[in-house]
């Protein structure tokens, strides 16, 4: 099949109450079987809060709007696929690959669906030594261009957090915290950064998100959802462990794509599995929030 018959098979899904969900989790962010157990928990989650799940990835070069259980396994047991982000997308469908899809890939492939909102755990952003490194997720420039409206715990926390913020700022990104005027860092539910804007309900970031289609902004908000306080951990402790694996990361010369799943990786060891509890509970939670914020917006249509 021609990539031009793959994208006519991909059905308009804006009618539906419908969540994107990201694949690179289960590639490069979880071990198996966490990885899948996790996938197949965030679905439920969604079906739970009134949305319809839709995990997106590539299979043998061909672009899947809605992967079936059997393609989640499938993708978290062999976790050969290549991580796919932008830049990726005519390559990995050219040359016949699976593809496990980035926060920015997942938002471009979610938009062809008509897909309003997209769920994942946190998001890319401005890495630490960023002045020898130079290194910036192209996540952070996907949400100036593409209407998407993305759910997550935070930036990574181990990101530049300022730098990542100034950057969002610059952009004319919309940052909304969830039930908090905090702004979450993933493995942590608060911060000393304040946000801006925040709501206290699905049925409020509805009617923002419709203004600004209303507007013609195009572009979607970042919607900060903190880690669920029982599984928040000590923000001092896990900078302590990021500064570790950090020095282990360049010990080991890592760069590039490579750089945060071997960070998260190391922090699974170095937190004594804490890192990756944390890492499934605030990824779930997100899927829940976005199937409410999906159930949100399709009963305002």
């Amino acid at each position: 099949m021609t990539l031009e018959e793959n994208l006519k098979q991909i059905t308009d899904l804006s009618d539906r109450p419908a969540v994107a969900l990201e694949t690179t989790v289960l590639t490069h962010g979880m071990p198996y079987p966490q990885n899948v157990e996790c996938a197949l928990a965030c679905e439920e989650a969604i079906r739970k809060a009134g949305g319809e799940p839709y995990t997106i990835g590539i299979i043998k070069g061909q672009i899947k709007i809605g992967l079936s259980k059997e393609e989640i396994e499938e993708l978290g047991k062999n976790m050969q696929a290549m991580k796919v982000s932008r830049r990726d997308l005519p390559y990995v469908t050219a040359q016949g690959l699976n593809g496990s899809t980035t926060v920015a890939a997942t938002m471009i492939l979610a938009k062809m669906a008509h897909i309003k909102v997209f769920s994942t755990g946190g998001i890319g952003g401005v890495h630490r030594g960023f002045n020898e490194t130079m290194d910036v997720s192209t996540d952070l420039g996907e949400f100036a261009k593409t209407d998407v409206n993305v759910i997550c715990a935070g930036p990574k926390a181990i990101l530049d957090i300022p730098r990542t913020l100034e950057y969002l700022e610059t952009a004319g990104v919309e940052v909304i915290g969830y039930k908090t005027k905090k702004v979450p860092l993933f493995y942590t539910s608060t911060s000393n950064y304040d946000l801006d804007q925040w709501v206290d309900s699905p049925e409020e970031l509805a009617h923002i998100i419709h203004n600004a289609d209303v507007l013609g902004l195009k572009q979607g908000a970042l919607i900060l959802n903190p880690v669920p306080e029982e599984y928040s951990l000590d923000a001092s402790w896990m900078d302590e462990k990021i500064k570790e694996a950090i020095a282990m990361m360049e010990k080991d010369g890592i760069t590039g794509k490579r750089v945060t799943p071997y960070l998260l990786d190391k922090l699974v060891g170095l937190t004594g599995g804490n890192s990756l509890k944390t890492n499934m509970a605030l990824i779930e939670n997100n899927a829940r929030v976005g199937g409410l914020l999906a159930a949100a917006l399709h009963k305002m249509r």
